[in-house]
């Protein structure tokens, strides 16, 4: 399904980085983007992804009736596989091109895709480092979090814990009510700097797997719609999963991937290879 031209002419644009800004990414693996989105695009993209999120959305129970996790954010995965017009935004060469150059690889596959969004009146998200998750050999991995909308600290933007990716313990930890606690206090006696800021309309943040990262509450009566795009080396590996959420992610994102080879399911395309690569 096609999209405005204008729109998809700025989606083919490449967003250029400075040498700092990569440099800044690879000591602290995070970095914040202003107007990687334009306004029109946000606006677009916006629409489309709540729609689609209102059609798959199955889930009734109440608010106060969730764990901490349930309260954190409504989450649906993969709406490429679902939205032709979402597609267009997953499949982005400028956002992909971005995740390249941060993580300095030859090119990117799609991990998968997830909306998540915090209801007003929902929970934090706790600590929590995503690559406990995934079965994959090495950290080159990246997700880019998208807001569709301006994002104040009452609405619960992402926070950083920034160079935490050094850190060892914690990675053994599931997001819920443990690693809340347990990353907190441990980087409460390092010398990380916790990040909290707000997100403007149109800025992108973009985290690696094994940084630690938060948000605080939704106190507002608003949703606070987020779109995540999670990247990785288009020459990763599989490894033997560690754990059964990775088992669970295996058979999810990358059917028909083998231990020890390079995932190349159809789940996995390739969004950007440079050139020479």
């Amino acid at each position: 399904m096609s999209i405005p031209r204008a729109i998809q002419a700025h989606l083919d644009t490449y967003y250029a980085l400075a040498p700092e800004q990569v440099a800044f990414y690879q000591r602290n693996r995070y970095i914040k983007l202003k107007a990687v989105l334009n306004p029109e695009t946000l606006a677009f993209f916006n629409a489309a992804i709540s729609e689609r999120v209102e059609k798959m959305d199955t889930n009734s129970t109440p608010l106060e009736a969730r764990s901490t996790y349930g309260k954190a954010f409504l989450q649906l995965f993969n709406l490429w596989c679902h939205d032709a017009v979402v597609k267009h935004l997953v499949f982005s060469k400028r956002l992909a091109k971005l995740a390249t150059d941060l993580m300095e690889v030859e090119g990117v596959r799609l991990y998968h895709d997830q909306a998540l969004f915090k209801e007003g009146g929902g929970g934090i998200t706790p600590w929590h480092a995503d690559q406990y998750y995934w079965p994959l050999a090495t950290d080159r991995t990246v997700t880019a979090w998208i807001p569709l909308q301006a994002t104040p600290l009452e609405m619960g933007p992402l926070e950083f814990s920034a160079g935490s990716h050094q850190i060892v313990e914690g990675r053994e930890l599931e997001i819920g009510d443990e690693s809340e606690i347990a990353i907190q206090q441990k980087l409460r006696v390092t010398d990380f700097n916790h990040v909290i800021e707000p997100f403007d309309a149109g800025e992108i943040s973009f985290h690696s797997g094994w940084v630690f990262h938060r948000a605080g509450a939704n106190s507002t009566a608003q949703m606070r719609k987020v779109m995540t795009i999670i990247y990785m080396d288009k020459n990763m590996v599989l490894k033997q999963p560690e754990n059964v959420n990775q088992i669970n992610d295996w058979e999810t994102w990358c059917p028909g991937a083998v231990p020890g080879a390079v995932i190349h399911s159809p789940l996995n395309p390739v969004l950007y290879a440079n050139s020479a690569s």
